[in-house]
């Protein structure tokens, strides 16, 4: 029997045969940066997750966790891919507690699973998350990569609605941390550690959440604006008003080409702002937001209500979906910075693509500094492999320059080769080696895809 017979002959032992792959074709179409896994296995319950994970261990195998597969670009080229396991089958709710806001939730259920059933009940409520890929992603790789949306402005990222983790450690162990109670414990708060781990310190099984209850109206403002500097003036005074929205976005025209145009907006940039609350306060806050964005130089003013509302922010957070489709080899840039450095971080994006001859969808979330943008490379990847490595070498040097750093979130293997995914090397890189080292000695949980490459 060879070795990949004998992995996948006691994996089934574990899960049973219907529940491992391995047929060559099958998993090639699962690479992840490249690299082919030995098999894929796919855990029905957290107890299968340990005894799959404790096999790893003891044979020093490399387990990379998979969902639905849409984060998947996310990380480095993993040194090996033994054993991909797949949490679909863990699907269940573990914890159902509507009366005190609470719900638990096993991690291979998708995020759109859990909203459609959370607004069945009463007057509705929701998990306060909204990253891309809301209706094919599931809970467990959205929190192992701390993904967020536009609303993160107004509700935070996972860490601030996350109350307790169930984890598979890397020696196949189960261990919890957090919970309904949470009491103040000295060391390391392990909950926030592993959410944005991406699965190299644990892989997380079970999430408890803390859910919010629905509002009674939503709407979108949208104004265009001639300049960069007239737009980001608009959203700065609006940061500092009395006003708390829920989204508070600005995009480029390549954006509002793709997802506001259907409003009958055009602009060189345009700001997207979501607003919930009680109908009045809505109607309210749509008025004078409408009459402050005229007087900041907005060119147009468009109100979206009801399903045109919903498709937008659809449209919008799904939008690297959109341009992948239309054309290959996409690349995806995040940067983070000083919130008042809007203006700095637009621009040098936008100088160092024309300087690079290439065009990019640019989406900044305004209220938390952060700046994505969606690169096309197109067929001609080896022609364009160049500019693009100098692209991400000087606008990681600006990003840091403006208080923060730049992560590669995608890009074809030819590209990640060539640059570092995760941005300049900074102190926490040292905390982030001696957690894996004490946690996973072996380095059988995704190695070489998180940051430092661990």
């Amino acid at each position: 029997m060879s070795n990949a017979d004998k992995l996948a002959s006691r994996l089934s032992e574990i899960v049973g045969e219907a529940n491992v792959t391995d047929d060559p074709e099958k998993l090639k179409a699962l690479a992840v940066d490249g690299e082919t896994p030995g098999v894929m296995v796919a855990p029905g319950t957290i107890e299968e997750t340990a005894k799959v994970v404790a096999y790893a261990h003891a044979e020093k195998l490399a387990v990379i966790p998979r969902g639905s597969g849409t984060k998947m670009g996310l990380g480095g080229i993993p040194r090996k891919v033994d054993i991909l396991l797949s949490t679909r089958r863990m699907n269940r709710y573990s914890d159902y507690d509507i009366a005190n806001l609470t719900l638990g939730v096993e991690c291979g259920l998708t995020l759109a699973e859990i909203q459609v059933k959370l607004a069945g009940e009463g007057k509705g409520y929701f998990v306060a998350l909204d990253p891309p890929h809301t209706a094919l992603a599931t809970v467990g790789g959205i929190v192992a990569t701390n993904d967020s949306g536009p609303k993160r402005f107004l509700y935070g990222a996972a860490r601030d609605i996350i109350l307790g983790i169930k984890a598979v450690s890397p020696d196949g162990s189960i261990v919890s941390w957090g919970g309904k109670a949470v009491k103040n414990v000295a060391g390391y708060d392990m909950t926030k550690m592993m959410i944005g781990s991406m699965g190299s310190l644990g892989i997380i099984c079970e999430i408890s959440f803390r859910i919010t209850p629905r509002f009674d109206a939503d709407a979108t403002l949208l104004i265009s604006f001639d300049s960069l500097n007239a737009a980001a003036g608009y959203l700065r005074k609006l940061l500092h008003s009395k006003f708390y929205p829920a989204s508070l976005e600005l995009m480029n025209a390549r954006v509002a080409a793709a997802v506001a145009a259907s409003a009958g907006l055009a602009g060189s940039y345009v700001a997207a702002i979501a607003l919930e609350g009680i109908e009045e306060a809505v109607a309210r806050q749509i008025a004078e937001l409408s009459e402050m964005g005229r007087q900041e130089g907005g060119t147009d003013v468009v109100t979206l209500k009801d399903q045109p509302h919903r498709e937008f922010w659809i449209a919008y957070r799904d939008l690297a979906d959109t341009l992948a489709i239309a054309a290959p080899n996409l690349v995806i840039l995040k940067s983070n910075f000083i919130l008042s450095k809007v203006v700095e971080m637009v621009s040098a994006y936008e100088a160092a693509l024309l300087k690079a001859g290439l065009e990019g969808a640019l989406v900044c979330r305004a209220g938390n500094g952060i700046l994505y943008a969606a690169i096309p490379l197109g067929d001609n990847l080896a022609g364009k492999t160049s500019d693009l490595v100098s692209l991400v070498a000087r606008l990681t040097d600006e990003s840091v320059k403006q208080g923060g750093n730049l992560i590669v979130q995608r890009a074809p293997r030819e590209i990640k080769e060539k640059v570092s995914v995760w941005g300049q090397s900074r102190s926490d890189a040292v905390v982030v080696r001696s957690l894996k080292e004490k946690l996973d000695p072996s380095g059988i949980l995704n190695p070489g895809r998180y940051v430092a490459g661990v």
